[in-house]
């Protein structure tokens, strides 16, 4: 089986405000970084070449990333152990709390590739239910150790 990830985050600012433009205009690099890495699979492309214009919420500040990894490790080491990890750490800077838990994981056949509306229930069933096998956080994974040491406070909820 793959591990399948969606993270969503509501932005402060449209990508096109000069208050995002750091993230905004490093999109693609971290996204090619991420499909030139050992263990990346593929993830979820829209129109606008990334996936940006895909509405998983009715905010347009609301954006998605949707992809599937070999195993945890290969998703570990690109969270935790690649440029990725600096943007994360700064994302205060560009996000606002969703109220909500804005991150899950599943299990997947190799042939499956995840419809943002799956990816939607899977992070609504996380929110209702907790980590259990249908959709779960780093913690319900044995194999994740590195987002222990790695990971960032909370977003403060505005």
């Amino acid at each position: 089986m793959y591990l399948a990830e969606v993270n969503i985050a509501r932005l402060k600012a449209p990508l096109d405000h000069p208050d995002t433009a750091e993230f905004a205009n490093n999109l693609e690099r971290v996204n090619g970084l991420a499909e030139r890495m050992d263990g990346f699979i593929w993830r979820h492309i829209d129109e606008s070449g990334n996936a940006t214009d895909t509405r998983i919420d009715e905010d347009p500040n609301v954006i998605v990333n949707l992809s599937v990894w070999r195993d945890v490790t290969a998703l570990e080491s690109f969270v935790w152990g690649t440029l990725h990890r600096q943007f994360y750490q700064k994302r205060d800077a560009w996000f606002k709390s969703l109220g909500s838990i804005g991150f899950a994981m599943w299990w997947v056949a190799p042939d499956h590739r995840p419809s943002v509306a799956e990816a939607a229930e899977r992070l609504a069933h996380l929110n209702q239910h907790g980590d259990t096998d249908h959709a779960f956080g780093w913690a319900h994974l044995q194999d994740a150790t590195r987002w222990q040491d790695l990971r960032c406070a909370p977003l403060a909820a505005e």
